[in-house]
């Protein structure tokens, strides 16, 4: 099936339109709350005492978890978060490992808290779009994409009926899928958990940038704590960011005093 047949085949379950966000010292002072089991995408705002306090993509990601699970629950629940978040200096180049992601969840394997770190483009390219962290609530009923465009600045959640389960395959699909010209392809990141996730309790994240020598997607992983079999519990097949082809200046800027 070629990729315009498969995008039409898609159906938007729930979307919002969002203003472009305004950079500042790193943060773009809000984040992106997705709840599957309701279909419902809220932007919450970033206080001073998270970014006093939490700081990093790590800390934003246990900050939103604790604000929402409210007691011991087990990784399964619905209830259970997919957390994702860069940091202040994420997409800086002045900085070594500033594309890197941090993500967390309950895991399957040990019951309790679990972070990964990972590479790829996806926390980045989320900043770009406008949010310092993502965090998906909820099962859907069926496999479902959830698409942030920092270009169209809206955010939609989508069944993908069509669309290979396997990571390789599907990044490449998405980044051709979504990009509106050669040179936007390095502008979106995929995440997947791809099959295998769905039958063991070690499943893992595959993060995507593109690698322009190769001309295809290459693929990071998230590998700590079985969050790839959390995030397919959840029936999502893949979030995929994309930022404005022509990043303004104040993304580069995002360390200056």
């Amino acid at each position: 099936m070629e990729l315009t047949e498969m995008k039409a085949a898609h159906q938007v379950l729930a979307s919002l339109d969002f203003e472009a966000a305004v950079l500042e010292r790193g943060y773009a002072n809000r984040t992106l709350y997705i709840n599957l089991s309701e279909m419902r995408i809220e932007i919450k705002p970033v206080t001073q005492y998270m970014k006093d306090v939490f700081t990093g993509g790590k800390g934003f990601d246990l900050f939103l978890m604790w604000q929402a699970i409210d007691g011991p629950i087990a990784w399964d629940d619905p209830r259970n978060e997919i957390c994702i978040a860069a940091g202040p200096l994420g997409g800086t180049p002045s900085f070594s490992g500033s594309g890197k992601s941090l993500v967390t969840g309950i895991s399957p394997t040990t019951g309790s808290v679990m972070d990964s770190n990972v590479g790829g483009h996806f926390g980045p390219l989320l900043k770009f779009a406008g949010f310092d962290a993502l965090e998906i609530q909820g099962k859907a009923d069926q496999d479902v994409l959830v698409v942030i465009d920092g270009k169209s600045n809206r955010v939609s959640v989508e069944s993908a009926p069509h669309e290979a389960i396997n990571s390789a395959e599907f990044a490449e699909q998405l980044h051709h899928m979504y990009a509106d010209s050669p040179e936007e392809l390095q502008h979106i990141s995929v995440v997947s958990a791809g099959k295998g996730a769905e039958h063991t309790l070690i499943g893992c994240l595959n993060f995507s940038f593109y690698d322009h020598k190769r001309d295809l997607p290459r693929l990071k992983q998230a590998g700590r704590g079985g969050l790839g079999t959390v995030f397919r519990d959840k029936k999502l097949k893949a979030l995929l960011a994309k930022s404005p082809k022509n990043r303004p200046q104040w993304q580069m800027q995002i360390a200056s005093p």
